[in-house]
């Protein structure tokens, strides 16, 4: 069971695909894919009402997937959480992980265009596996009572632009990391229970046909649960927040490739949670 948003953006659809890929329009439990569902547990009666036959059947050939999460309250990101991106962006693995935040009108669909910013020379891309919140978390105990917060997962392109982020900054990294559609996300967002393992996924990036990106989550320093443990020491995640976290080695940043063009194309996977397509357009 996969959760999409169909339709143009503003105007997106929800819907579920079934094993067999077929779309169920999700309007008769809920006008749309967002905090107030998943705090309802929305995923639970999803599954029952798709067992039942009630939930229509329809077309979704040539409809455009929107995120699968409207209106998310925040984008929390985990910067340098695998040590060889550390590495090669010349910087020891942190002790504690770094946070930083991006708009959440940076996100936009799976397949949408991605725009590079006037004046930019250093775009660069960034697979991640994305947490989406389904529980308020916090001040959580331990670790352990993490994951029973997370409602599911999701693709990420935490997209950035490395002069915005390092050179522009003042020390901060937002610059970088908030211009337009700097968050492709989706297409689809997987139960947490339907994922058995976060931290056994294999997650690639590919420019213009050519790998960039092979890695496993397996190498996160901080793992799912940690995060959110320690994200609810600090801050109140609640029901449709997203949380990236982090990306592999492989980047731009690396100086062992050119950083994006326009009428570059991005490709970014997860094993078993979906995968992306992006052009890249001048803005």
């Amino acid at each position: 069971m996969r959760f999409v948003r169909l339709g143009e953006p503003g105007a997106e659809r929800p819907a579920v695909l079934d094993d067999t890929d077929q779309a169920h329009d999700l309007t008769p439990l809920t006008p749309d894919i967002d905090g107030r569902f998943l705090a309802a547990d929305g995923i639970a009666a999803t599954r029952r009402a798709l067992a039942a036959g009630e939930l229509p059947v329809i077309a979704s050939e040539g409809l455009r997937l929107g995120p699968p999460l409207a209106r998310p309250g925040a984008v929390l990101c985990v910067g340098m959480n695998y040590a060889a991106h550390a590495a090669e962006s010349g910087s020891a693995p942190p002790e504690q992980p770094v946070i930083f935040f991006k708009t959440p009108n940076t996100v936009v669909g799976a397949h949408d265009a991605v725009l590079i910013p006037r004046g930019s020379e250093k775009t660069d891309w960034e697979v991640e596996l994305a947490v989406v919140i389904g529980r308020r978390a916090r001040y959580l105990d331990s670790p352990a009572e993490a994951l029973a917060h997370v409602a599911g997962y999701t693709v990420s392109n935490d997209v950035s632009e490395r002069a915005f982020q390092t050179e522009h900054s003042g020390g901060q990294w937002s610059k970088g990391k908030c211009c337009e559609t700097f968050n492709p996300l989706g297409p689809y967002l997987v139960p947490a229970d339907e994922v058995p393992d976060p931290q056994a996924l294999r997650l690639r990036s590919f420019v213009n046909g050519e790998i960039r990106q092979d890695s496993s989550t397996a190498d996160m320093i901080f793992s799912v649960a940690t995060l959110v443990h320690h994200l609810s020491q600090y801050l109140v995640l609640e029901p449709g927040d997203i949380v990236n976290t982090g990306t592999p080695q492989g980047v731009a940043l690396s100086g062992r490739y050119p950083y994006l063009a326009p009428g570059d194309v991005m490709e970014i996977e997860i094993e078993g949670i979906g995968r992306q397509r992006q052009v890249l357009t001048a803005a």
